[in-house]
């Protein structure tokens, strides 16, 4: 088992481990597993030395939720969080597996968006019966933003601002019931815009800083800097092409890359290659060099990628490397590198 390094987040005193479980793969993101074969991924990333998990009720209607409660209900090591945001109302309509929203699971729910203070309460209990946890240490409040929502946005962001839903939030945190909140989205712009309405102690960006791309570092990470916020990273391979590299399969933005983005993967993999250096770990070690950054949660859906993932977060990596990155223009002058500093 690998003793992960913990990083202090925020102002809080949680500790995470730097390096954490995405797990929408436990709601059958893109491919249905069993019950039998998420409980093994789960042993294995506990036996690894995983000790920080991230899931949300859109995770298969609830599916992730459910299964990663049973992987981890009794232990007291363990650091979860979930998302609001969504409510999940009954569906009888629902009775085969087919996709949904890229889940194929049979959970009989539709999701309802609902950021109010009612929702957002009901939205933490709800989660909390699903996991058969007495307690979560964060919540991030999911996919708020235009990319998602479109003309719907303001709507919703007022929900948060003027119907409560940071106040229940802010309340949460205050009584002890969480240890923080923040944002888990895809989007830096609404992040920006939020963070004038409350204090957040975190937030999940995922695939908006990554070795394919920094434009985070423009106007975000000062303000989180200033603002005492931190870091979590989800989507560090940008939703696999780091991972697959430059192959026809590559995804990118959960969507087929497009020419644009594999021709700078391929770039990317010259370098790798030409160093001896596993492109994936990377992309690990590249985010997790930037000083805001408290956890990197790669997407895990199976014992083997339990395993690959601890491979690649021990695989060393040459400081020429980098300085062939950066020299190449393939890495912002102003992003940290492994190394530096040290």
């Amino acid at each position: 088992m690998t003793d992960i390094p913990r990083r202090k987040m925020s102002r809080t005193d949680c500790l995470l481990p730097e390096l954490g479980f995405g797990a929408a793969a436990m709601g059958n993101l893109y491919t249905a597993i069993d019950d039998a074969s998420a409980a093994a991924t789960l042993d294995a990333a506990l036996s690894a030395g995983f000790r920080y998990f991230d899931t949300a009720p859109h995770y298969g209607r609830g599916l992730s939720e459910r299964r990663l409660g049973d992987g981890l209900r009794g232990r007291g090591d363990v650091i979860v969080s979930t998302k609001v945001g969504r409510l999940m109302d009954p569906d009888a309509s629902i009775a085969d597996d087919r996709e949904r929203d890229g889940f194929h699971t049979a959970m009989p729910f539709r999701a309802r968006y609902d950021y109010s203070y009612d929702g957002i309460l009901r939205s933490h209990e709800h989660s909390l019966q699903r996991l058969g946890l007495a307690r979560v240490d964060m919540l991030f409040v999911h996919d708020i933003g235009r990319v998602t929502h479109g003309e719907a946005d303001a709507q919703y962001r007022e929900q948060l601002i003027t119907g409560g839903g940071f106040r229940a939030l802010e309340s949460l945190r205050a009584q002890g019931a969480i240890s923080g909140f923040g944002l888990g989205v895809n989007e830096v712009e609404v992040c920006l815009d939020l963070m004038q309405a409350t204090r957040f102690d975190v937030i999940l960006l995922a695939g908006r800083y990554t070795l394919l791309e920094q434009g985070a570092l423009d106007a975000l990470f000062p303000t989180c800097e200033a603002a005492g916020t931190s870091i979590v990273v989800g989507g560090p391979y940008n939703s696999g092409i780091l991972a697959t590299g430059s192959t026809a399969a590559g995804r990118y933005n959960y969507a087929p890359a497009p020419e644009a983005v594999l021709a700078k993967v391929r770039v990317l993999e010259a370098v790798a290659t030409c160093h001896q250096v596993s492109l994936p770990a990377a992309a690990l070690a590249f985010v997790l060099a930037h000083p805001l950054v408290a956890s990197v949660i790669p997407g895990i859906a199976d014992p083997q990628q339990v395993s690959d993932t601890m491979r690649l977060y021990a695989e060393p990596i040459p400081s020429a490397f980098w300085t062939d990155l950066r020299g190449q223009g393939l890495v912002r002058p102003d992003a940290p590198l492994p190394g530096e500093g040290a």
